[in-house]
């Protein structure tokens, strides 16, 4: 594992501080009730910028297996995202004509609700997914699925048993990589020389412009721009030449990648450079554009608390929903307990009978929304709001309302 004060990218000292969040336990370690007679380890939660290549990037306390080898988050639990990875694969299917020759890699593939769209069509496959128990999941859906972490000797492997890689997606996992030189070797040497990386993850212009400081956590190492991962992927031979905005995690971006020597590099599509416009006009090519965190952070800490304290003070009852990594972060921040929020719905059974970590808040089943009919439902993971709302319309005929903290405090 790299030097905690030396950039993961470009190796250089990290002597700025994007954002201190002080000591938590890890986000995805949820307890069961016994666990409470022991001390629950907490880790220091310290983002720094590097100066030079300007990655955002959190000190890795803890090292990657620890946190993934066994895994509570599973993607088939949400339908919005399961729309999503539907829509990605029609596309992908489309645009790239993939048929029975090809062969797609999902890299963070965890229970199989991508690929199972390219099993679905006759696509040959593989997932690479670190944690067994959701890598398991996805094999009992048919999506053939390795639990090992990605990295160039897992590449070497793969292409050598199966061969290269016409289309390679990996969603929501660039964040999660502390090596993140060697994941990016990997795609260099499994990608076919006319093939394609597709990789998502959350912007960090959105990151900034919406405080959304709850998405950091232990697991998330790094916090990407465009600036950034363009010197990242062109240092291993690869290059961006397309990217889009997407509404999902608060705002993230799909960005498309092939080799240098491809002829698609020198052809960058005008929504790219759209998109790098827009970071060189909120700064982020400056260390400039990333300062101001803290003081933002704590004005939604200090709204948050006000209106908890002002429920509790009014007799109204106030429960949560979603389980999600995210609320870990923004209650363990915010100093919020079981003595404030009631519980934390969440569909995950795999959460439920749990206690949040920190907060020690207990997980239980959504029904038991309807059964206490709490005056306020603090949504956490607050960018399926529209989704969460749509489900849960019911709440306004004992009278409740839902709650978001992010970006700031809104009562639905």
């Amino acid at each position: 594992m790299a030097d905690p004060q030396l950039c993961r990218f470009c190796n250089r000292p990290l002597n700025r501080i994007f954002l201190d969040l002080g000591e938590t336990p890890l986000a995805n370690s949820y307890l069961k009730a016994e666990a409470l007679d022991r001390p629950e380890p907490s880790y220091l939660l310290m983002v720094r910028l590097c100066d030079d290549c300007l990655l955002v990037q959190a000190q890795p306390v803890v090292p990657a297996d620890h946190i993934f080898s066994d895994y509570a988050y599973f993607s088939s639990f949400s339908s919005s995202w399961l729309k999503h990875a539907q829509a990605y694969s029609h596309d992908m299917i489309e645009r790239l004509k993939l048929d029975g020759q090809s062969f797609v890699v999902e890299i963070a593939s965890n229970d199989g609700y991508l690929l199972r769209n390219f099993v679905a069509a006759g696509i040959p496959c593989l997932g690479i997914e670190p944690a067994e128990n959701v890598a398991e999941a996805a094999r009992a859906q048919g999506v053939p699925t390795e639990a090992v972490f990605f990295g160039a000797d897992t590449a070497r492997r793969v292409v050598a048993e199966r061969g290269p890689a016409d289309l390679m997606a990996a969603n929501n996992v660039l964040a999660h990589v502390p090596d993140l030189n060697d994941f990016v070797a990997g795609f260099k040497i499994l990608l076919a020389p006319t093939g394609t990386v597709t990789i998502e993850f959350p912007h960090v212009l959105q990151l900034i412009r919406h405080v959304q400081f709850d998405t950091i956590y232990h697991e998330h190492y790094s916090y990407f721009s465009l600036v950034t991962l363009n010197r990242v992927f062109a240092h291993h031979g690869l290059t961006l030449f397309d990217a889009q905005a997407l509404p999902t995690h608060g705002g993230s971006l799909r960005i498309f990648v092939c080799h240098s020597d491809d002829p698609r590099a020198g052809l960058p599509t005008e929504r790219l450079l759209a998109l790098r416009r827009e970071e060189s006009d909120a700064g982020l090519d400056t260390v400039d554009g990333y300062s101001g965190m803290a003081d933002k952070v704590a004005q939604v800490v200090t709204e948050l608390r006000q209106f908890l304290g002002d429920a509790r003070r009014d007799g109204k009852s106030v429960a949560a929903y979603g389980a999600a990594a995210k609320g870990n972060t923004l209650l363990n921040v915010a100093g919020i307990g079981s003595d404030q929020i009631l519980f934390v719905a969440d569909r995950s059974p795999h959460k439920q009978d749990h206690l949040l970590p920190g907060s020690h808040i207990p997980i239980v089943a959504p029904e038991r929304i309807a059964e206490v009919k709490p005056d306020y439902l603090l949504v956490l993971p607050w960018n399926l709001i529209d989704e969460i709302r749509a489900d849960w319309k019911d709440i306004a005929a004992w009278g409740g309302r839902f709650v978001t903290a992010i970006p700031q405090l809104k009562v639905w």
